[in-house]
């Protein structure tokens, strides 16, 4: 079978080869003919000659491609279609009233030969004759008469007086019977009022063009962005226990809109999207290039392989649970091992198939040529245990990691005490934490006096959980309650635990609740308070998964993409400054309905709350979310974490000094808060300028009215008519999908890679008192306390899933780095060149922080420093580095 299958291909490949050779062989007959001589000038024509760089397709050595490849070059040859572009001046002829235009110029040598069939990128040069008058042309229009697309990576010209163009492109450009001409536009922003005649009506049909007209369901050559609620996660077509109720629309469930792909609705369940094989549309120039996606497919292959033994064992020997904590240290390489972690492995899967990369990079990592180096079936140490393999169970790092670990924005100051409910329908109920349980561990101080001096803080998941109790624990192996925690703020401003709340609903409206205390020797331990402690880890894991990292980063980010495409020309200044912070955000969003977040995936699967994981995100966002909570000093402040403070260097003073994502947070958004006031003083020279830009005003509306239609009417959104406002709303929108998403992304396998440390499923309540299982638990405490967390399928499947979504790419862009040419306004330029000046201060530092050891929530007792929004890192999972936006 597998010979013939090998004889088969090795027939495809002579196949191919000889077709090329033979258009070859004719190619430079027929090139010739079809090019044709080059006219003289005349006394009145200036030559422009440009340069094109082509990706013909992604994978152009793969053999559907490479008949593609054919397909376009007879197309070329034997039809005379070829791919053409023309200039488009940004003066108006005088004698037409119309843009001048050049020819169109056909590209020259198309043709594939051997040699240009294995290259990525394709150069090309065009001449353009053009009158003197010409100008520097505003714009391309490009038309691609082959049957298959290309990727335009980038386009200039060079113009007499040794003056360079560079147009917007790295696009990808379909056959124009599908799409019409291409638009390209020069790199030379314009507010909509300063457009140059000649190509205002290119501006406004290209925007016309990305928006389409909301109807029909998309094909990949669309490039149309447009608004849909989460309506697609369920799958009732195949089983109705796979419904969900849609996010988004209705007065129930609030939730940022999603890209429309137009797909039929469900037989069974009209209201729902229906599923298909393919991939969901988004836009083609949304989806990854080469190199992020081979790199994003890689680390996918090398991290399930980490669990491949595990899983094996699972079933070969029937055991499917860790009796105790040292089984789970064997899912990790010993220390002094090479980890075989993500992007330590010298393997190119650049050109293979998806389906042979999971065997082949195995096959690679298993044939090390010392037999020894490499893991591959092996975890690499999470940082946290690389110091001390049992300093996480200590109760100050648990304290600690609220402020600098995954998760740091749950945190709050309490300010009444008892802390009382929010929920209307059990009766605003007091927090069951009285002062006897925390009085004892204040300092000397008094609950009043320590609530007074803004020493007590709380995690509070409390209301967000209590109504969704039963329903999650109704449900197969997983069980959870709405949890408080409490802090003590101490001298050397570190924090105590105090008393950890564990509340679950009874009838008739009333909670039940359970106060634990830490034990008075930790060199012991207590697994009740650890199975009290785990409960209180996996409310803030699953928190930090739909509350903090997917809704408030990712799917608000696709929702803000969506409404600056539709409303902002790529000509706009402000398009052309938010752009790097969109790249990849809709393709990563795009997998993750498809495998992480939809009914049955990744996360109903190996988190508590199961099926109920999005509604809980959806409800968080409809009680919670506003605008102007998302600016890190603002959200600061409402949680108590700041004060106003117009005296400080960054207009609020931490209540705990030593915070340290606030501590580096409040210095990137002041850098980026201070880039966006240079940029927009560059192009509007006051408020009313603001008020006149129609695209900019539009724009806003979009955001607030379509992109968060569910939000519109909430408190919080400023208004947009000056220039203060429009350099917040920048920085929040900036700051979101860069150091936000960093800081609770890239650090989920080094703080949650170890799984009693936040176990994504909890499968059982903490025992009663008299009962048999409490007796039990009292014979064998350890085994109770392993049955109480996830199993071995569940664990290794989070961990390979942390490990992917914790890696930087190869071709990362981190904060302070762009394009070379994104724009062409020299003021900008020097604007930003002293922007990346002053994230490298940034950087320098958040290290030096880390050297200061009186800084002691920078370390704690796991030794890890808290590097999460250090701005650049090294490809891998490193636990730092902040991308422009969110590329995993």
């Amino acid at each position: 079978m597998k010979k013939a299958q090998e004889l088969r291909a090795s027939s495809k490949e002579g196949w191919l080869e000889t077709a090329s050779s033979k258009l070859e062989a004719v190619g430079g007959y027929l090139e010739k003919k079809l090019q044709g001589d080059k006219p003289p000038l005349g006394p009145d024509e200036v030559l422009y000659k440009g340069t094109a760089i082509v990706m013909k397709k992604l994978k152009v050595l793969d053999l559907i491609d490479r008949v593609a490849d054919l397909q376009d070059d007879a197309s070329e040859l034997v039809r005379g279609k070829r791919v053409s572009v023309q200039l488009v001046s940004a003066e108006v002829d005088p004698k037409t009233g119309k843009a001048m235009m050049s020819k169109e110029v056909p590209i020259q040598n198309w043709v594939s030969t051997l040699e240009t069939l294995a290259a990525q990128d394709l150069k090309f040069n065009l001449d353009f004759a053009v009158p003197k008058s010409f100008g520097v042309p505003g714009a391309i229009i490009v038309n691609n008469h082959h049957p298959n697309e290309f990727l335009l990576v980038s386009f200039n010209l060079s113009l007499p007086g040794n003056n360079v163009a560079d147009y917007i492109t790295n696009s990808w450009v379909y056959p124009t019977t599908k799409t019409g001409g291409r638009i390209f536009f020069h790199n030379k922003p314009y507010l909509p009022a300063d457009t140059p005649e000649a190509i205002k009506d290119l501006r406004a049909k290209e925007l016309e063009n990305v928006r389409g007209d909301g109807k029909g369901q998309r094909v990949p050559s669309d490039r149309i962005y447009d608004y849909a609620p989460y309506n697609d996660l369920g799958d009732p077509d195949k089983d109705m226990k796979l419904f969900r109720p849609t996010l988004g629309g209705n007065a129930e469930y609030h939730y940022p809109r999603r890209c429309r792909t137009g797909r039929p609705p469900s037989k069974t369940k009209p209201e729902a999207e229906s599923q298909s094989k393919e991939d969901f549309y988004i836009p083609r120039d949304e989806c990854f290039d080469r190199v992020k996606m081979a790199d994003f497919k890689a680390d996918g292959a090398r991290s399930v392989g980490h669990s491949i033994q595990a899983k094996a064992s699972i079933k070969l020997t029937g055991k499917s649970e860790f009796n105790n904590i040292g089984e789970i240290k064997k899912l990790f390489v010993k220390k002094g091992e090479n980890t075989g972690g993500l992007n330590n492995m010298l393997t190119d899967v650049d050109d293979v198939d998806e389906e042979e990369q999971f065997p082949l990079v195995f096959l690679q990592e298993f044939l090390n040529p010392d037999g020894k180096a490499n893991t591959p079936t092996q975890y690499p140490i999470p940082r946290l245990l690389q110091h001390d393999e049992d300093a996480w169970m200590k109760n100050s790092e648990f304290a600690r990691e609220f402020l600098a670990g995954v998760n740091p924005v749950a945190i709050s100051l309490v300010q009444e005490f008892p802390i009382k409910s929010t929920l209307k329908d059990y009766g605003y109920a007091e927090s069951a934490i009285k002062a006897e349980h925390i009085e004892a561990k204040l300092e000397g101080m008094s609950v009043d006096e320590a609530v007074e001096a803004k020493k007590i803080f709380v995690v509070d998941f409390h209301d967000s959980y209590l109504p969704y109790c039963d329903r999650i624990n109704a449900q197969d192996n997983a069980r959870c309650y709405a949890t408080r925690s409490l802090f003590f703020l101490k001298k050397d401003q570190t924090l105590e635990t105090l008393a950890l709340e564990l509340a679950l609903p009874k009838p008739g409206n009333k909670i039940a609740a359970r106060v634990f205390t830490p034990p008075a020797d930790e060199s012991k331990i207590d697994y009740l308070w650890e199975m009290a402690k785990a409960h209180v880890a996996n409310n803030d894991i699953t928190a930090h998964q739909v509350f903090s990292h997917f809704t408030r980063c990712h799917a608000v980010t696709e929702a803000n993409i969506i409404a600056s495409n539709r409303a902002l020309s790529k000509l706009h200044p402000i398009m052309q400054l938010m752009a790097p912070h969109f790249k990849c955000t809709m393709e990563i969003n795009r997998a993750a309905r498809k495998l992480l977040i939809c009914a049955g995936g990744q996360i109903e699967t190996h988190f508590t709350p199961r099926a109920y994981s999005l509604e809980l995100g959806a409800v968080n966002y409809k009680d919670t979310w506003t605008w102007e909570s998302q600016a890190l000093p603002n959200d600061l402040v409402a949680r108590g974490m700041a004060v106003r403070d117009p005296d400080s260097k960054h207009g609020v003073k931490l209540v705990i000094e030593d915070y340290p994502y606030a501590a580096d947070g409040l210095e990137l958004w002041t850098a980026i808060k201070n880039w966006n006031k240079e940029y927009v003083d560059i192009w509007y020279k006051d408020d009313g300028a603001i008020s006149k830009d129609e695209e900019l005003q539009n724009w806003w509306h979009e955001v607030r009215y379509k992109a968060h239609e569910d939000k519109a009417n909430a408190p919080g959104w400023p208004t947009l008519d000056n220039k203060e406002s429009l350099v917040e709303i920048l920085t929040t929108m900036q700051w979101i999908p860069s150091c936000q998403h960093a800081a609770v992304n890239f650090g989920q396998f080094d703080y949650a890679g170890w799984m009693p440390h936040h176990p994504t499923i909890v499968r059982r309540l903490i025992p009663e008192e008299g009962t048999k299982e409490w007796d039990e638990m009292k014979k064998n405490p350890e085994k109770a306390y392993m049955l109480c967390l996830a199993n071995i399928d569940s664990t290794t499947t989070a961990m390979s899933v942390y490990e992917v979504l914790s890696a930087h790419s190869p071709k990362e862009e981190y904060i302070g780095e762009r394009p070379a040419c994104w724009t062409s306004s020299e003021q900008s330029i020097a604007a930003f060149k002293r922007f990346t000046e002053k994230i490298g201060e940034v950087d320098q530092l958040i290290k030096s922080r880390n050297a200061d050891k009186t800084l002691k929530n920078r370390y704690g007792a796991v030794n890890m420093p808290y590097q999460l929004l250090r701005p650049k890192s090294k490809p891998g999972v490193t636990s730092m580095g902040v991308p422009n936006s969110i590329t995993i």
